[in-house]
């Protein structure tokens, strides 16, 4: 099974897309007075898809956002991006101050009301203070730019507990001319993203490819399953988790979605990279994190019970804290594999911690060192994998482990 889905986070400013400008201001809705409104700018006839929370606790942007693009026919013209209030849990006032900023925001950058895409990220449950926001466009509308310091400044103002930005980006060559992308990401905590086409992760990728909204779209799903879809800090899915894809097409490059086209197959790669880097990103900057697990399940009936099985490993609070501590108590995966709900069957199913053997069909190997596994554990990225002798199907899936940290950073996160 391929594990090329989590690349290493890498950017270049040099693959900055074409098309696009960006800034952000200080609007007055983080306590701390940093930078809180980040905005993007787009061409005209700029395209767009997004992924949005399966959480059927939707953020007023999140409605918001959806219906534009329905309304738009898959166009954006202007990103706003607020960061301190998810505006969420605000009832009808909620969508109404969010409708607030994206007419503001349609009358200054002269595009329309639909074509605007609103997103929100920070405590649930606060009205949006929509007038600081407004009043912020002005300051926005001269601080836009296509520089590398606008990208970041853009990058950071989208943070709450995030330690760091996240950035990445990718670049294909199509005969004399380049495709450029680039994507942005925040997320360290309520991360669980169960995105469906059907602390928050908010992703925007960027592209100069000429996409139409249907192939976008297309492309976007695809991306999603392996990456963003596959990770989990807290088993906490956040009712705000977007990604929104943009396609200028300023590089003058057409792509189709296919099955076999060259274009078309160099392109899925760059967005898989960006996306893997980006969620790998998002797992590396965890709330209180000290190991990254990369959790690799194979000989599963099905993906899906593959995934399913990760998820249970991935979101076990038992399984987290053992990491946490460098404990190699395999049982507790084994547990949690076994309450999955996936098919298993338990005298098949062997596991590796750090590539090191600790359980063989269902019992603890011969040559179990549990020294040797406890100094592997030590490292900050450890490798689980488990062969369940069901099948041919697999799955790898990011999570990271529970600190005393993690607690204090969320028991004090509305005070």
């Amino acid at each position: 099974m391929s594990h090329e889905a989590f690349s290493p986070p890498s950017f270049s400013f040099s693959h900055r897309p074409a098309g696009f400008r960006f800034g952000a201001a200080r609007a007055g809705i983080k306590p701390s007075g940093k930078p809180d409104f980040a905005c993007a700018d787009a061409v005209e006839g700029t395209t767009a898809a997004a992924v949005f929370t399966s959480n059927r606790m939707m953020a007023a942007p999140v409605l918001v956002g959806r219906d534009h693009l329905r309304q738009s026919g898959g166009r954006v013209r202007f990103v706003a991006v607020n960061a301190g209030n998810a505006n969420c849990a605000t009832g009808e006032q909620g969508v109404a101050a969010c409708l607030t900023v994206c007419k503001a925001a349609a009358k200054k950058f002269a595009c329309s009301t639909e074509e605007v895409f609103p997103s929100s990220t920070g405590i649930i449950g606060v009205p949006l203070p929509a007038e600081k926001l407004v009043e912020a466009l002005p300051q926005i509308a001269t601080r836009l730019g296509e520089s590398a310091a606008h990208v970041q400044q853009f990058a950071e103002a989208i943070l709450t507990t995030d330690t760091r930005a996240k950035i990445a980006s990718a670049a294909i060559n199509m005969g004399d001319r380049q495709v450029h992308l680039f994507g942005v990401a925040k997320g360290a905590g309520m991360i669980a993203p169960q995105l469906v086409p059907h602390a928050t992760m908010l992703v925007y990728i960027f592209t100069d490819a000429k996409v139409e909204a249907p192939d976008l779209q297309k492309y976007l799903n695809d991306a999603i399953e392996p990456t963003f879809n596959c990770i989990s800090i807290d088993g906490d899915t956040s009712t705000n988790d977007t990604v929104l894809l943009l396609a200028s097409g300023a590089s003058g490059v057409s792509i189709t979605h296919s099955t076999d086209g060259p274009a078309s197959h160099a392109f899925s790669g760059a967005l898989l990279e960006v996306c893997g880097s980006l969620a790998r990103q998002v797992m590396e900057d965890g709330e209180g994190a000290g190991h990254v697990i990369e959790l690799a399940i194979d000989g599963a009936s099905s993906r899906d019970d593959a995934k399913r099985i990760a998820r249970s490993i991935a979101n076990s609070p038992l399984v987290k804290t053992a990491f946490a501590g460098c404990d190699p108590n395999w049982g507790r995966i084994l547990a949690a594999a076994g309450y999955s709900g996936a098919p298993i069957d338990p005298v098949r199913t062997s596991i590796w911690i750090a590539g090191l053997p600790v359980c063989r069909n269902g019992r603890a190997a011969n040559d179990f060192d549990k020294d040797k596994v406890h100094e592997a554990m030590l490292q900050r990225t450890v490798n689980v994998r488990l062969d369940l002798g069901m099948g041919h199907a697999g799955c790898d899936f990011l999570t990271c482990d529970l600190t005393a940290e993690y607690v204090r950073i969320n028991a004090e996160y509305s005070t």
